[in-house]
Formats: C-alpha cells, structure tokens, sequence
C-alpha cells in the first residue's frame, strides 16, 4: 500500500482535547511550548489518515539520518482569517548532509511531546538522496495555503 497525504484522524480529536501545543509559548499547565518532528519515510510504507503516531516501521535509514527525523521550527504560531485555522513550520525541514538510497516520498509530522501523536503525513515525488541536502520548503503561512488548514 502506498502513502497517502492526510491529516491525521486522531490529530483532529486531540485538537479538541488541548493535546498539541503549536503556539510560540506555553498555553496548557506546561512549561514550554511542544517540540514537533518530522520523519522521512519509504515509498513502500503505508502512511494516511489512520496514522496515530511516529512508529520507526517504514522510516528511512541511511548516512547521517537519525531515526526520528528533525526538529521543526516552529516560530510562527497558530492563526486564522476568516473560519480557517492555519499554521506552517517558520523555516525549510531540512536534513543535511544525507545518503537515503531507499527511495522514500513521505514525511510525517509529529508531536514529540506528546507521546510522539501523529499531526499529517505530506508525500511528494519519489526521491533518493546521496552524500547531500534534501529540504522540504514550506508553503506561504497563509489560509489556504499553509501546511496545516482546518476550515
């Protein structure tokens, strides 16, 4: 089974339970603000909407990739414009200096600090990556156009 792009569907509960924390600072009893990741993986995984959480099961592997991907940055909070919430990683998800020989074509977006709950799954052309950069430019941080819309 293939990977498919989707928001995940336990994402949309945990919204309504205050789980994930995308703002710039602090809002639940916490002291900081959540860490979110995103993993790269295999064009042969099986990713979409039924994705709960981070699982290393189809994730790529190879030089200089740490299971678990990156860290995003996540400077820009959370807004609206109209009845759309949206929000967008502040920079590029960038991993460096990499070899992925396996070609993968998705990536997840996780919450770390929450038990590692999946947030969506992004998939894009096929790609093997050798001794390079391999980043993924986020879209303008806007309604309708941000990584994240919820309408």
């Amino acid at each position: 089974m293939a990977n498919s792009q989707a928001m995940c569907t336990s994402f949309k509960s945990e919204i309504l339970t205050g789980t994930h924390n995308f703002g710039t600072a602090p809002i639940r009893a916490a002291t900081t603000a959540d860490t979110f990741k995103a993993a790269l993986y295999l064009a042969s995984a099986s990713l979409g909407a039924g994705t709960t959480a981070y699982s290393a099961s189809g994730e790529v592997s190879g030089t200089n990739y740490s299971a678990g991907g990156v860290t995003v940055t996540n400077a820009t909070p959370p807004t609206t414009s109209g009845t759309t919430a949206y929000w967008t990683p502040s920079a590029s998800i960038t991993y460096t200096n990499v070899t992925l020989t396996t070609a993968f074509d998705a990536v997840l977006i996780y919450n770390s600090s929450q038990s590692n709950k999946a947030v969506s799954v992004h998939t894009f052309g096929s790609q093997t990556v050798t001794a390079g950069t391999f980043s993924l430019t986020m879209p303008t941080n806007a309604a309708g156009t941000a990584l994240l819309n919820i309408a």
